[in-house]
């Protein structure tokens, strides 16, 4: 296996990752509002849902932002060995 077959295998892995994160967190939050207005002590099951959410989204965001920055760096390092290529050729 070359180095572009490796590199082009690890960025689809990293891609893959990361669009799977990003759909998982939309469908997290894909039905709540921006605004929810509770009452004190009416809504509890509510309230405690909307914690549990906001819980998972901060959890889940480092993570997003991990494997979108790898994906980058990926995608940053493929460019760079093709123009590297490409500059050898020219010479």
């Amino acid at each position: 296996m070359s180095t572009n077959q490796i590199l082009l295998t690890v960025w689809a892995v990293l891609a893959a990752c990361f669009l799977a994160l990003l759909v998982y967190r939309g469908q997290l939050t894909r039905y709540e509002d921006e605004q929810l207005f509770l009452s004190e002590g009416v809504n509890t099951n509510e309230q405690n849902e909307q914690q549990d959410l906001v819980r998972r989204v901060n959890r889940l965001t480092p993570i997003v932002n991990l494997f979108g920055g790898a994906a980058g760096l990926a995608t940053a390092s493929i460019v760079g060995t093709y123009v590297w290529d490409a500059w050898q050729h020219l010479r």
